[in-house]
C-alpha cells in the first residue's frame, strides 16, 4: 500500500512529447506513453522474427541458434530473407525497441521534473549497439561486418573479429575502454561495499551515517568524494568504458586494417630510444 501511494504522488499528467494526453496512460505500475506502445511493436515482430528465422534454421539448441548478417557480397544492398533479410529486419526492430525505450526514459524525467541522466547513459549503450551492426558495418560497405544473432555465433564473431587484427588487445582504444570498465567495477564496489557495512552494523551497534562514510575514505584512501560525487564518478566511468568501446570497435577496419602489435612501433621510432 505504501508504494501505491508513493506511485499516485508521481502519476502526474504531461511531460510527453509526442500524442499528448491520448498516449498519456498506465498499465499497472509502468508508464507507457506512444514511445511505449512504439517501443512494444518493435520489440514484439522483432522477437516473433527472431523465433521464426530460428525455426528456419538446423538446430533449436538455445546456444547454437545462429541468425546471421548478410555475405558481404550483399555490401549495404537488402538480401533475400534467408541469407540476411531476417537479421536486417530484426536489427531495425531492435534499434526501433531500443530508441522507443530511451525516449519514454525522457517522458519519465520530464514528468517527474528530474534531469535527464539515465536516458543519456541508455543512449551511450544504444550507441554501442548501433556501432557494431550499423556505423562499423556502413563504413566498411557491407551489413556482413555486423556480428550475428546467437550465443556462440557472436563469442566466435569476438574471437574472429579480434584476430583479424593480430591481437586486440594492443588497440590502444581498447585499452584506455577496459581500463574504465575495471576502474568502474572497483569504485562502485568500494561504494557497495561501503553502504552495506554502514547499513548492516554488527549486534548492539547503531546504524553509521555519511559521516562515518567519509571518514572512513579519508582515513583509508585519503579522500572522500561524497555520497553524490561517487554517483556522479560511477555514471563518468561508465559511460567513459562504453565511449571507448566504441572508438575501439570503429577504428578497426574503417580506419586501421592492419596488425594491432604493429601499430606500436611508431613507439619505437621515437628519437630518444635510437
Amino acid at each position: 500500500m505504501a508504494m501505491l501511494s508513493f506511485e499516485r504522488k508521481y502519476r502526474v499528467r504531461g511531460g510527453t512529447l509526442l500524442g499528448g494526453d491520448l498516449f498519456d496512460f498506465w498499465v499497472g505500475p509502468f508508464y507507457v506513453g506512444f514511445f511505449g506502445v512504439i517501443g512494444t511493436f518493435f520489440t514484439l515482430i522483432g522477437v516473433a522474427l527472431i523465433a521464426y528465422a530460428a525455426s528456419q534454421g538446423p538446430t533449436w539448441n538455445f546456444w547454437q541458434i545462429n541468425i546471421a548478417p548478410p555475405d558481404i557480397k550483399y555490401g549495404l544492398a537488402l538480401a533475400p530473407m534467408q541469407e540476411g533479410g531476417f537479421w536486417q529486419i530484426i536489427t531495425f526492430c531492435a534499434t526501433g525497441a531500443f530508441v522507443s525505450w530511451m525516449m519514454r526514459e525522457v517522458e519519465i524525467c520530464r514528468k517527474l521534473g528530474m534531469g535527464y541522466h539515465v536516458p543519456i547513459a541508455f543512449s551511450v549503450a544504444i550507441a554501442a549497439y548501433l556501432s557494431l551492426v550499423v556505423v562499423r558495418p556502413v563504413l566498411m560497405g557491407a551489413w556482413g561486418y555486423g556480428f550475428p544473432y546467437g550465443f556462440m555465433s557472436h563469442l566466435e564473431w569476438v574471437s574472429n573479429t579480434g584476430y583479424t587484427y593480430a591481437n586486440f588487445h594492443y588497440n590502444p582504444a581498447h585499452m584506455i575502454a577496459i581500463s574504465f570498465f575495471f576502474t568502474t567495477c572497483l569504485a562502485l564496489a568500494l561504494h557497495g561495499s561501503l553502504i552495506l557495512s554502514v547499513t548492516n552494523p554488527q549486534k548492539g551497534e547503531p546504524v553509521k551515517n555519511a559521516e562515518h562514510e567519509n571518514a572512513y575514505f579519508r582515513d583509508i584512501v585519503g579522500y572522500s568524494i561524497g555520497a553524490l560525487g561517487i554517483h556522479r564518478l560511477g555514471l563518468f566511468l561508465a559511460l567513459s568504458a562504453v565511449f571507448w568501446s566504441i572508438v575501439c570497435i570503429v577504428i578497426s577496419g574503417p580506419l586501421y586494417a592492419g596488425s594491432w602489435p604493429d601499430w606500436w612501433t611508431w613507439w619505437q621510432q621515437i628519437p630518444i630510444w635510437s
